[in-house]
C-alpha cells in the first residue's frame, strides 16, 4: 500500500527540498531546449536519428533503471540477496550483448521506426497488429509501476493523498516528454544516470558502514545463500540445484532476458535513435558495462534494510518498501535531497521510457496504419503529442493495479512472460529460418502469450497444489515465459510448415540467410581501434560478467 503514516516520512529540510526543485528546473530546462529540435514526427519519436553512441548508451540503461532496478530488486535484496543478480549477470548483459552483434543490424538497416513495424514487414499485418497492441498494453501496465513508486516518494516526502502524489507525478513527466519528445527523454535519462548513481552509492556505503561492513552484514543477515548467487533456489523456486540452474538459464537468462532486451522497443528505440549503425550497434554494450555494477548499490540496500530495518524485518512493511526507510534512518539532510531527486529521476526515467515508446508505436503502428492513413506529417507530430497525454492519464489507473502487489518484480516479471517471451520466439525464428511464414508469425503470438495466461491463471487463482503450479519466489513468472517461448516456437513450426512463407527478396534486411552481410555491418567500423568496435566491446563485456558470476558464486 502507499505509506501516508507518519513513521515513513522523510523528515527532509529546506536544503533537501531546494536540490529537488533544482533537479526539476533541470529536468523541464532539457525539455524545453528540446523542442526547438523538435519539427518533424521522426523528431519527436526518434530523435532524428542523430545521437551520439555514448548518448544513447547512457539512456539506453537509464531507461532500464526505474521501479525494477530500484525498488523491485531492492525488495528482492530483501528477500533474496545476492541471487538477485541473475537479473543483471545472467538475465540482462548476455542478452544486451546479443542485442547489439546480431539483431541492431536488422533494426536500424531496415530503417524500420519501431519494433512491431519490424514485424510489419516480416511477417505482415496479423503479426504486427498482435504484437502493436500488445506492446502498447504492457507500456501502460508498467508505466503505472514507474508511477506508483515516484508518487510514494512524494508521498513520503509531503504526505500528500495518493491520487493527489500520483498527479503530480504523472504532470511532471508529461511535461518534458511532451515538449521535446524522445531527444527531451534521452537527454533526461543521461542526466538522470548520474542523479541516480549520486544517491544510492553513498546509500549503500553509509548502510554498510553502519552494519560494520561486509563482514558486519554477513553476521546481520541470517541466511548464507543471500550471499551466492548459484544456484539461486530461492528466487527460482525450485528445490533441487540442478533444475534450480537449468531454470535460471534458460527460464530467466534465455527466454526472459532475451524477450525483454531484444525484442522491447523502450529499449530498441534508445538505439535507433543512434547517429550511425555503429553507434547503434554498441548503444546496448555501452549500457552492459554500468549495468553490470549497478546491482551492488541497489541490492546490498535491500539487504541491509532487510537487517537494520524494524518494520521490515518484523514483516510489518513491505519489501518495495525497504529503500525509502533507509533513507529515513540513514541519510543526513542535504544527502537525503541527493536521493530523494535520484529516486525521483529513476521513476521519471523509467516511466517516461514507456509513455515515448507507447507514443511511437500508438501513432505509427496502429494510427497510421490502419485506422488514419496518409496524413501529412504533422498530424502525426500532434496524434503523439496527445497519445502522450493519455498514457499518462491511463498510468494513473494502471498504477492502481501495481499497488496490490507487494514485490513489483513478481508483477513485472509475469508481464514480461506474457508479452515478451513469445515475442523473441517469433523474432529469433523468423530472423534465422526463411521458411517461417506470415500466418506463423501471429499464431506463436497469440498462442504463445495465451499459453502462459492459462499457466498463470491456474497457478494463482486455482489453488492446485502441484509443484509445478506452486512455485515459491518467482519460479512462476519463469515457468510462464518458457511455456510462451516453447509453444510459440512449436506452433509457429507447425503453422509454417502447412502454409506459404515470403519470397526471398521481400525478406532482405530481415532474415540473416538472405540479407548481404555488407548490409550488417558498418564499414567504417573496421579502421577504429578495438576498444570502438562491436564485437571486442561485447567479448570484453562477458568476459568481465562471467568473471563477476565465479567471484560471487
Amino acid at each position: 500500500m502507499i505509506l501516508a503514516e507518519a513513521a515513513l516520512r522523510l523528515d527532509a529540510s529546506w536544503v533537501d527540498y531546494s536540490l529537488v526543485a533544482l533537479y526539476f528546473v533541470f529536468v523541464l530546462g532539457i525539455g524545453w531546449a528540446a523542442r526547438s529540435k523538435v519539427s518533424s514526427s521522426i523528431d519527436f519519436f526518434l530523435s532524428g536519428r542523430s545521437l551520439p553512441a555514448w548518448v544513447t548508451g547512457l539512456a539506453f540503461i537509464s531507461a532500464n533503471l526505474g521501479a525494477v532496478e530500484i525498488v523491485g530488486h531492492s525488495a528482492n535484496g530483501v528477500q533474496y540477496g545476492f541471487q538477485t543478480m541473475h537479473y543483471f549477470w545472467i538475465g540482462a548483459i548476455p542478452a544486451m550483448v546479443f542485442l547489439g552483434i546480431v539483431m541492431m543490424p536488422f533494426y536500424y538497416g531496415s530503417k524500420v521506426r519501431s519494433v512491431p513495424e519490424f514485424m510489419l514487414r516480416r511477417f505482415g499485418p496479423g503479426a504486427h497488429l498482435v504484437n502493436a497492441i500488445s506492446f502498447a498494453v504492457a507500456q501502460l501496465l508498467i508505466a503505472g509501476v514507474n508511477l506508483l513508486l515516484l508518487a510514494k516518494v512524494v508521498n513520503s516526502l509531503l504526505g500528500w493523498p495518493l491520487w493527489v502524489t500520483l498527479l503530480v507525478a504523472a504532470v511532471i513527466v508529461l511535461s518534458y516528454i511532451t515538449l521535446g519528445g524522445l531527444s527531451a527523454a534521452i537527454y533526461n535519462e543521461v542526466l538522470q544516470f548520474f542523479v541516480i548513481i549520486a544517491a544510492l552509492l553513498p546509500l549503500t556505503l553509509i548502510g554498510l558502514h553502519n552494519v560494520g561492513g561486509w563482514a558486519g552484514l554477513k553476521a546481520s543477515v541470517a541466511a548464507e545463500s543471500h550471499f551466492h548467487t548459484w544456484p539461486g533456489t530461492e528466487i527460482s523456486g525450485f528445490d533441487n540445484p540442478i533444475v534450480s540452474a537449468i531454470g535460471l538459464v534458460f527460464g530467466l537468462g534465455f527466454v526472459l532476458s532475451f524477450g525483454y532486451w531484444t525484442t522491447n522497443f523502450v529499449e530498441v528505440q534508445r538505439s535507433m535513435a543512434a547517429d550511425s549503425l555503429s553507434a547503434a550497434r554498441k548503444t546496448p554494450i555501452i549500457g552492459a558495462f554500468p549495468k553490470m555494477f549497478i546491482p551492488f548499490i541497489v541490492v546490498i540496500p535491500g539487504m541491509v534494510a532487510g537487517a537494520t530495518v524494524t518494520p521490515i524485518m518484523d514483516g510489518n512493511a513491505e519489501p518495495n518498501d525497504a529503500i525509502l526507510y533507509l533513507m529515513r534512518d540513514l541519510l543526513p539532510n542535504g544527502l537525503l535531497g541527493v536521493a530523494i531527486a535520484g529516486l525521483l529521476a529513476a521513476f521519471m526515467a523509467g516511466m517516461a521510457a514507456n509513455i515515448s515508446a507507447f507514443n511511437t508505436v500508438i501513432s505509427y503502428d496502429i494510427v497510421e496504419t490502419y485506422v488514419i492513413k496518409n496524413k501529412d506529417d504533422k498530424f502525426y507530430l500532434s496524434f503523439g503529442r496527445w497519445a502522450t497525454v493519455a498514457a499518462a492519464v491511463i498510468a494513473v489507473f494502471t498504477a492502481l493495479i501495481a499497488n496490490q502487489f507487494g514485490n513489483v518484480m513478481d508483477y513485472l516479471q509475469t508481464l514480461f512472460g506474457f508479452f515478451n517471451a513469445p515475442l523473441f520466439a517469433t523474432f529469433i525464428l523468423g530472423m534465422f529460418w526463411k521458411r517461417m511464414t506470415p500466418t506463423a508469425g501471429w499464431v506463436g503470438l497469440v498462442l504463445g502469450t495465451v499459453a502462459a495466461m492459462i499457466y498463470w491463471g491456474i497457478a494463482t487463482f486455482s489453488g492446485v497444489e502441484a509443484g509445478f503450479f506452486n512455485l515459491p519466489g518467482q519460479g512462476t513468472a519463469f515457468v510462464a515465459a518458457s511455456i510462451a517461448f516453447v509453444v510459440d516456437i512449436v506452433f509457429s513450426i507447425l503453422v509454417s510448415l502447412v502454409t506459404r512463407p515470403k519470397p526471398d527478396h521481400e525478406l532482405v534486411g530481415f532474415v540473416k540467410s538472405v540479407t548481404p552481410k555488407e548490409n550488417l555491418t558498418d564499414a567504417n567500423e573496421a579502421a577504429l581501434p578495438w576498444y570502438q568496435r562491436t564485437v571486442p566491446l561485447g567479448i570484453l563485456c562477458l568476459v568481465m560478467v562471467l568473471a563477476l558470476n565465479i567471484v560471487f558464486a
